[in-house]
Order: C-alpha cells, then structure tokens, then sequence
C-alpha cells in the first residue's frame, strides 16, 4: 500500500469513528406510549391503525402470571388483571396488565406492559414503569395499584408506590412513593383518591391521601395480619385478617364499628355488595364466604388454592379470584 493509500485509510477510519461516536452520543428519541391491541395481529399497534382481530370462533386463556389482585372496568365489560412477573431482584420493571373476559378467556394479552423490560419501556414518553403489582382498584376512570420500587438487590432498599394509571387510555399518571411503608398488599380507594393500603406482615393499614402525608391509619389489635381492604356503601373501611377470621369495620376516624366471622381463616379479598352482603376468600384455606347482614358466615365455594384478592364482574355478576401461585382466576356465578 502507497504512503497516499495509507493516509486515505487512515483518514476513513478516523471519519468512521468520529461519526460512530457523533451518532452514539445522540439519543434516540422516545417512542409515543402505546397500549396492547386485543388479540389479533398486529400485537403492538401498527401506526396506520391495521389490525386484523383473531377468528371469532378461537378462545384463548392465560394470560395471568403471579395475580394478586383484579379490578372490574365497567365501561369495557372486562376484568383487569395485574400480573406481577418476575421479582425486582431478577429483573426490575417486568410486570403487565391483561384483559379478561367474563368467561376468562382472555382479550388482551398484554394491555399496559405490552413492550419488554429494559430499553422498549424505557424510552417510551410517557416512561412505563411496573414491577411488582399486588392490590388494584378503579376509581373514577383511575387504575390503581399497589406497587413497589427498589428491591433489585441488598443494596437497594424497597419503597411502596401506589401507581395510576388512566384506564381508558393505559397511561401512566403519577406513582405516590411512600418510603416509610414496607410494602402493601391490598388497596382500597374513596371517590376523593385516598388510598387505604394493609402491610399484612406490620398488621397495620395506612391512608395514602392524593395530596399531603401518608400515615398510618390504624395498628395492632384487633388486627391480625390484615390482607384484603374494601369500602363498604357508608364509606367505612373494612379489613380481613389472615391471622383468624374477623372482618372488621372502622370508621373513618380508625374506631371499630362492626367485628363479623368469615367461615374460615387465612382471609386474603374482600367484596362488598350494593346490600352490605360480603365475600371473603381465604388464600390459606381456600374457601370465600359470604355474610349477609346480621347473619352468620356460610361457605360457597371451597378448596380454592390460592385464593387471593377478589373482585365482583358486575356484568356477569361473578366473583373473580386470582389463583396467584397457579398462573389463572376463578369465577363464581353468584345467585
């Protein structure tokens, strides 16, 4: 090679690698938000709109993986259901949220948490982030959930979030980081957007306001490991021990109104009629129990595995029950 031919390669390569490096210091821009398409192709919506639904007489179920918790959005007529995915620890950001249809067959796969954890979410404005959702609510036109940020490692402490979400579009709104709470499993909301979150484990259940501090609301007996958290018609909070079977009323001030017994123990979801009339499901024992005013405790349903944080279809006017360790939901008709 001539001493020209040289310098000309040279020259190349030195051009090549200021622009490689020019390029890689320019970042891509963010893609729009999307949500996931019902089934049918394209998964991920295409940009002129095309999509071609799946054959009307295909069903399909699954879907669900790990469910803590449902929510019921009546204006679609579908069950929304949070699965968490893997752990923060083995992979941050990896959680979805699927739509149900009151059969259980499944109508969209993957709605919020469609793109992948890592990169496909990350650049996405607005930022998806969902790690590990347990208890849900709709209040109005709001999704919430209880999720947590951190946790990835020993090093990286963990925060409760409760996360909204716009349900008509699946945009993320805001995440309200509560750092003093060690996590919650259920959630309930009032129509004002305060949240009433149970940390089983501290037997405490705190109200997470939409503005100020969170604090906690009550503590300590009569709770026993309290799961499951729900509004009845008056707007009092109503709370489910695991620890044994009471499900107890407090007013909004934390004052003890009403202590009733489920048929078993291990309480994890709690339904609240238009009639007062309650259902609990046990998520150790497996059976849902219902409580009519002033009546004793009777067992509809039994031997359940798994039965967690439940929700009422009121289209179908079911029960919905994430099964989480099997990967499904359970339906009851109810009379």
């Amino acid at each position: 090679m001539t001493q020209n031919r040289k310098q000309a390669a040279i020259l190349s390569l030195l051009i090549g690698a200021a622009t490689t490096a020019a390029g890689a210091q320019q970042p891509s821009p963010p893609r729009p938000y999307t949500v996931g398409n019902p089934l049918g192709l394209p998964v991920v919506p295409a940009p002129d709109g095309r999509f071609n639904p799946i054959s009307a007489n295909v069903k399909v179920y699954g879907a669900i993986y790990a469910a803590e918790s449902c929510s019921y959005d009546r204006d679609r007529g579908l069950i929304v259901v949070p699965s968490r995915g893997v752990p923060p620890s083995v992979r941050a950001n990896d959680a979805w949220i699927s739509l149900v249809n009151h059969d259980g067959s499944v109508h969209t796969s993957r709605w919020i948490g469609v793109q992948n954890a890592g990169s496909q979410r990350d650049s996405l404005n607005p930022r998806l982030l969902l790690n590990e959702p347990f208890g849900s609510d709709i209040v109005n036109g709001v999704l919430y959930l209880a999720d947590r940020d951190g946790d990835t490692g020993p090093a990286d402490p963990l925060v409760s979030v409760i996360r909204r979400f716009d349900l008509k579009a699946g945009t993320p709104m805001d995440a309200i980081r509560v750092p003093e709470a060690s996590w919650f499993n259920d959630i309930a909301v009032t129509g004002d957007g305060t949240v009433y979150g149970t940390i089983t484990g501290a037997g405490q259940v705190w109200r997470v306001p939409q503005t100020g501090a969170a604090s906690i609301f009550v503590q300590g007996a009569p709770l026993d490991r309290p799961n499951g958290v729900a509004l009845d018609r008056e707007g009092n909070i109503v709370v489910v021990n695991m620890g044994n079977p009471a499900v107890l009323t407090f007013s909004r001030e934390g004052s003890v109104l009403r202590t009733e017994q489920a048929a078993q123990a291990g309480s994890d979801g709690i339904v609240i009629m238009d009639d007062g009339t309650k259902y609990v499901s046990s998520v150790i024992l497996g059976g849902v129990s219902r409580i009519r005013p002033g009546q004793a405790a009777e067992l509809i349903a039994e031997n359940i595995p798994s039965a967690a944080s439940m929700c009422y279809d009121a289209g179908a006017g079911q029960l919905v029950i994430p099964m989480n360790a099997n990967n499904a939901i359970a339906l009851i008709k109810l009379p």
